[in-house]
C-alpha cells in the first residue's frame, strides 16, 4: 500500500513507495512558514556571521519591500551574478514573493556570456558584486541595463566583519565612479525605511519562478525555466531520501547557487526543512576542509572531484568525520574508483556512511535519482526519488527497453522543467507527451534499468565515440583508466580519424610521485590492454597538469575536443 507523506515533516524513509503532499505556495511561502516554525534556530551562516531564522524572514520581508520600490511589478525577471552570500539568498525569496522571477548566473562568466544571458530573458535589473563592476560596464556595450545592485561581500556579516573587509578590500572594490543606474545595496535599504511593506504577490505554485542555465559541457545554452512547485517537491523529496531530519542539521553548501544543486539542495531544501546553510562564497579545497573541521557539518554535497580533491589534502588528516549524516556526489558521474577510494577515506576517518551518488539535470532542478541508504549497487546511481518515474526508451522514441536493455533515461514528476526559456523547438524536443498521458523529460543520457528499478548511467549520447563501426563510452574507459595505481583523474575524447572516423585519446593527471614518463604511458597502455577491448583501446595517451573544468567542477571534455580539432585543423595548413 502507498503510503502518504504530510509533507514538510516527516520521521524516516522505509521500503514503501512514498507519494508527497505538496504545498500549494510559492518558495517564497513555504520558506517565511519555515521561519515562522524554527525561529530561533540558524537558517543561514556566512564566514561565522550566524543568522536565525526570525532575523532571516525580516531580511526576507526588508529586500522584498527595497525591490519593489525599485519599480518591479510581477513577471519582471533580475539576473542574480553573486557567490553564495546571505544577499544571494534573501533576493531569491524577496523577489519571490513580489512575484519577480530570479535568473541566476556565474559572476565569473565572461562578458560575452553576461550579455547573453541578461538578452536571452530580458532582464534589466543585476544584483552582482562592486567587484565585478568593471565587467558590468562593458557588459553595457552590448546590452542595456536600467539598474545595476551593487553589494560588498561582507555588506551582510555584521558591523565588525564588513569594517575588517573594507579595510582590507573596500578601497580596491569600490575604486570607481559609479554611473546613474548603480544603486548600492546599503542605499536600497536607507531609503525604504520609512516606506509600508511589501505587497506579496499570489505566485501559483506552476508559475515561473526561477531561470537557470544549462550548459558547461554540451549543445547551446538554454534558459531553464523552473517553478515553484519544483523546488519545493525537489526539497520534500530530498528530505525524504535522505532518511534523517533535517530540521536543526547543517549542510556545507559549497555548490555555487547559480547551479541546481547548490540552490535547489544545499539551500533551498535546508531553508523547507528547518535546517541550516553554511554559505561558501568561494571554493578552494583548504577552506572547505577547514570548513569541515570547524562547522561539523551534518551533509556535503559535491561533484567527484571535489571528493578526488579531498583525498589528496592532509588538511582533515586526524580529523574524525563521525558528525556526517550523508555525502552526496552528483552534476557529473562518479567513477567506481573514486567512489571506492572515497568510501575508504570516509571509513578511515570514523564515519559510519559512504558516498550516495545521485543523478539528475537542471531541467529538473537537480537530482531526481539517488543512492538509496541501506542498499547500492556497483556503477549505480540509485533509485527515482518519490513521485518521479523514469523509464528507459529507444534513443529518438517514446518506446520503453526491456530490463537492462541500454537506452535514452526518460523522467516524469513534479521537478521537471516548465520548458526552455523562449525556445519552443528545444522544448519540443526535450518534453515529450507518452502513450500513458505522461510528459516525461528526455535527457540526452544513456543509461539501463534493472528488474530491481536501480538506474545505471552510461554517458551523453553526444559523447558516445563511433570508432570503426563500434560505440564506445568514454566514461568506461575512464573508469578502467582511474583503477590504475598512477591515475589520479581521466577524461577520454574521440578525435576524428580519416579511416575510423574516430580514435580515441586519453587525457590524465597523475597523483603525487609519479612522473609523465613514456615508461609509464607504456604501462599505462598496457593496463588498459587488460581491461578493455581492442576497438575501444586508446591510441594515445597525454599527461596533463591538470584537466580543464567548467565552473561547476565537471571535466569540460570539450574544451579538450576543440583542442584537438584546432591542432589538426593547423596540422593540414602546415
Amino acid at each position: 500500500m502507498e503510503e502518504t507523506i504530510k509533507a514538510p515533516w516527516l520521521s524516516s524513509y522505509g521500503e514503501v513507495k512514498f507519494h508527497i503532499d505538496y504545498p500549494e505556495g510559492s518558495l517564497a511561502e513555504v520558506v517565511l512558514n519555515t521561519a515562522d516554525k524554527y525561529p530561533s534556530q540558524t537558517a543561514l551562516s556566512c564566514m561565522g556571521t550566524r543568522i536565525n531564522y526570525r532575523k532571516f524572514k525580516q531580511k526576507i520581508l526588508e529586500t522584498a519591500k527595497a525591490y519593489q520600490n525599485l519599480g518591479l511589478k510581477p513577471g519582471d525577471k533580475v539576473t542574480i551574478c553573486m557567490p553564495n552570500l546571505p544577499q544571494t539568498v534573501y533576493s531569491l525569496y524577496a523577489l519571490n514573493y513580489i512575484g519577480v522571477i530570479a535568473s541566476f548566473i556565474h559572476p565569473l562568466s565572461a562578458v560575452s556570456e553576461i550579455s547573453f544571458y541578461l538578452n536571452e530573458v530580458g532582464s534589466k535589473t543585476v544584483l552582482t558584486l562592486d567587484s565585478f563592476y568593471n565587467k558590468f560596464l562593458d557588459v553595457q556595450k552590448f546590452v542595456k541595463i536600467d539598474k545595476i545592485i551593487l553589494t560588498g561581500a561582507a555588506e551582510e556579516l555584521g558591523l565588525v566583519k564588513k569594517t575588517a573587509y573594507k579595510l582590507i578590500k573596500g578601497k580596491k572594490d569600490r575604486d570607481f565612479t559609479a554611473e546613474d543606474n548603480v544603486v548600492f545595496w546599503e542605499d536600497l535599504f536607507k531609503s525604504v525605511k520609512t516606506s509600508k511593506p511589501a505587497t506579496p504577490y499570489f505566485m501559483d505554485k506552476n508559475a515561473p519562478a526561477v531561470i537557470l542555465f544549462s550548459g558547461g559541457t554540451t549543445g547551446v545554452t538554454k534558459g531553464i525555466l523552473l517553478s515553484s512547485l519544483n523546488f519545493n517537491a525537489l526539497a520534500l523529496q530530498t528530505g525524504v531520501m535522505c532518511n534523517k531530519p533535517i530540521q536543526g542539521k547543517k549542510m556545507l553548501a559549497a555548490m555555487p547557487c547559480f547551479h541546481g544543486f547548490g540552490l535547489g539542495v544545499c539551500i533551498h531544501s535546508m531553508m523547507v526543512w528547518g535546517g541550516e546553510s553554511i554559505l561558501v562564497p568561494k571554493f578552494n579545497v583548504k577552506d572547505y576542509a577547514l570548513l569541515i573541521k570547524k562547522n561539523k557539518p551534518n551533509y556535503i554535497a559535491g561533484v567527484p572531484t571535489l571528493y578526488e580533491a579531498l583525498t589528496r589534502t592532509n588538511y582533515l588528516d586526524g580529523v574524525k568525520l563521525d558528525f556526517l549524516m550523508g555525502v552526496f556526489s552528483g552534476g557529473d558521474s562518479l567513477p567506481v574508483e573514486l567512489k571506492k577510494k572515497f568510501d575508504k577515506y570516509l571509513k578511515d576517518h570514523d564515519a559510519t556512511i559512504r558516498i550516495r551518488e545521485g543523478y539528475g539535470t537542471t531541467e529538473c532542478v537537480t537530482a531526481s535519482c539517488l543512492t538509496p541508504y541501506n542498499k547500492e549497487k556497483e556503477a549505480s546511481i540509485g533509485l527515482p526519488y518519490p513521485d518521479t518515474y523514469y523509464k528507459i526508451c529507444k534513443v529518438g522514441t517514446t518506446d520503453e527497453v526491456p530490463y537492462g536493455e541500454e537506452g535514452e533515461i526518460c523522467l516524469s514528476g513534479p521537478t521537471v522543467m516548465l520548458g526552455y526559456y523562449n525556445n519552443p523547438t528545444e522544448t519540443a524536443n526535450t518534453l515529450k507527451t507518452h502513450a500513458d498521458g505522461r510528459v516525461w523529460l528526455h535527457t540526452g543520457d544513456l543509461g539501463t534499468m534493472d528488474e530491481e528499478g536501480f538506474i545505471f548511467f552510461k554517458q551523453r549520447i553526444k559523447r558516445m565515440i563511433i570508432t570503426n563501426g563500434y560505440n564506445v563510452y568514454p566514461s568506461q574507459i575512464e573508469n578502467v583508466l582511474d583503477g590504475h595505481e598512477s591515475v589520479q583523474l581521466s577524461c577520454v575524447i574521440g578525435v576524428k580519424d580519416e579511416y575510423k572516423m574516430q580514435r580515441i585519446k586519453a587525457f590524465i593527471t597523475l597523483k603525487p610521485g609519479f612522473e609523465p614518463t613514456k615508461e609509464l604511458k607504456a604501462e599505462i597502455l598496457n593496463y588498459c590492454r587488460a581491461h578493455i577491448s581492442k576497438y575501444a583501446l586508446p591510441t594515445d595517451i597525454e599527461f596533463r597538469e591538470e584537466l580543464p573544468k567548467t565552473l561547476v567542477g565537471k571535466v569540460a571534455y570539450t574544451v579538450l575536443e576543440k583542442e584537438e580539432a584546432e591542432k589538426q585543423a593547423q596540422a593540414k595548413q602546415a
